[in-house]
């Protein structure tokens, strides 16, 4: 029997007591991604991107129906993309609202024109519902959006935003919430082999971070995060409620304008940015405008104020 060096057997024995901690770190890992904040190193990087719903009047296509565009103003994804790449934007959200064809050599069409005009896809948006009781109804809505994750993955996409939705009139919405964090759970599993991220957004029934956060978290999945959109809260204070939900976000959208209907508000776009700053947020700032202004007039003279603010 050969004897160990006194370094052999320092090197052995550390290599051994390694082992166990590493084991326990790994096994660890999966549930701390998916009940804590998303763990980010070095400083704060913010790429900006615009969503193709900023010009969901120009597209003569919604949700695979004809739509009226008024004479002149008609686009199509691909010109979105060029738009982009015009606008100097890093990325292009790609509404899958208005595809002109849900085709694979459709979606490969679109990633290959994105990566010849040199603008990643940032991502897409399905107008998913989770919130319907256990049966036919919610089974087509989770095989919608796996099928959507199929979709993302060909198309080069990294992030679906997705929904809660709206519950039927006689369903209680606790109950709803059950079905929302189970079928969103069902997903993030299907996501996750395909390295698809999905992003729950603050939307529907979901208008505060104290709603919004549990959700996530609940649902315990590393492939499931916050789309933040920073128009959509319902707040006293939106921006208290856009800050804690950063830690937790895999894309930001900001909007021009706070709430709804009448009591909409100017938003500060300056604020908003350092408070991903100020979190630590690294990814993709979407503008998706949503004003009364012509978008052809806004969305330029926006993105130009943005600029230096992302990349302050």
């Amino acid at each position: 029997m050969n004897s160990l060096s006194r370094r052999q057997f320092l090197q052995t024995s550390a290599a051994a007591l390694a082992l166990p901690a590493l084991a326990s770190v790994a096994s660890a890992a999966p549930a701390a991604a998916g009940t804590n904040p998303f763990r980010r190193t070095g400083k704060p990087r913010l790429k900006l991107s615009l969503a193709a719903y900023s010009f969901r009047e120009s597209f003569p296509i919604m949700r695979g129906k004809p739509t009226k565009v008024a004479p002149g103003k008609a686009t199509d994804m691909f010109k979105f993309i060029d738009y982009c790449a015009a606008q100097g934007c890093d990325g292009a959200e790609l509404t899958s609202y208005f595809f002109a064809e849900e085709t694979d050599a459709y979606l490969l069409k679109l990633r290959r024109h994105a990566f010849l005009a040199g603008v990643a896809i940032s991502g897409t948006a399905i107008g998913n519902n989770f919130s319907h009781p256990k049966g036919p109804k919610l089974s087509e809505e989770i095989a919608t959006t796996k099928k959507w994750i199929d979709r993302a993955a060909l198309l080069g996409a990294p992030h679906i935003r997705v929904f809660a939705g709206v519950q039927p009139k006689d369903f209680p919405r606790a109950e709803a919430d059950k079905m929302v964090i189970a079928s969103l759970a069902e997903c993030a599993e299907y996501a996750g082999q395909r390295g698809v991220f999905l992003g729950l957004e603050n939307h529907d029934s979901i208008g505060s971070a104290d709603t919004l956060i549990p959700m996530v978290k609940a649902v315990n999945s590393p492939w499931v995060g916050i789309n933040l959109d920073s128009g959509n809260f319902r707040t006293a204070d939106p921006y208290a409620d856009f800050a804690a939900c950063v830690p937790y976000s895999l894309n930001v959208q900001l909007k021009v304008e706070l709430g709804s209907g009448t009591a909409k508000k100017h938003a500060d776009l300056k604020r908003f940015v350092q408070i991903l700053r100020d979190g630590g947020y690294q990814g993709w700032v979407a503008l998706e405008y949503e004003a009364k202004e012509d978008p052809a007039v806004a969305v330029p003279r926006v993105l130009g104020e943005l600029k230096p603010l992302l990349a302050g």
